[in-house]
């Protein structure tokens, strides 16, 4: 069977059986998706954290997830070895949270919703997630109680999530027909 879209005609999708290409579609787009906001989420924290609130040196950026995790001690310790370290980790966790989402995207697309209606709730569950293990990892990191913290972190997320959810769209939307 074939459908007609745009003018051209393609094969239909049959969604009775499960898609053996499923996963490997899922890791590749949550690849792209979690790199593409990895790397907005620092221009974010280059222009608002840096910038904007003067909360630390550009130079900061990479090694901050080190900090994060392991503690300053740590970082200071490792010297010059904490900005590779640093955006490792950061990219790591960045295509985690990018796949997860590429696995749970067609269950949403099919459902009706918009990949940023998606992003936005899944941004936050990303930040309480993450600041919960770091909470537990470290006793190295930001007041999680103070407001500013909140906002700012969650805002930071959102500047994650959304380019990420729509490069996995838009990656994804030959394995998933239009609504």
């Amino acid at each position: 069977m074939h459908v007609k879209k745009d003018g051209l005609e393609k094969p239909a999708i049959d969604r009775s059986r499960p898609n053996p290409n499923g996963v490997r579609e899922a890791v590749h787009a949550g690849l792209l998706g979690g790199l593409a906001g990895g790397v907005t989420i620092w221009i974010y924290e280059a222009l608002v954290w840096v910038g904007a609130q003067h909360l630390l040196p550009l130079s900061g950026i990479p090694s901050n997830a080190v900090g994060l995790v392991f503690g300053n001690a740590f970082k200071m310790a490792i010297g010059a070895w904490a900005y590779p370290l640093g955006t490792l980790i950061h990219f790591g966790f960045a295509i985690i949270w990018g796949v997860l989402f590429a696995t749970l995207w067609p269950s949403a697309r099919r459902r009706g919703y918009e990949a940023t209606f998606v992003a936005i709730p899944y941004a936050a569950v990303a930040w309480v997630t993450m600041h919960i293990a770091i909470s537990i990892s470290s006793r190295d990191h930001p007041n999680y109680y103070d407001p500013v913290v909140i906002i700012g972190g969650v805002m930071s997320h959102i500047f994650f999530a959304v380019p990420m959810a729509l490069v996995i769209k838009r990656q994804m939307s030959n394995a998933v027909p239009e609504m």
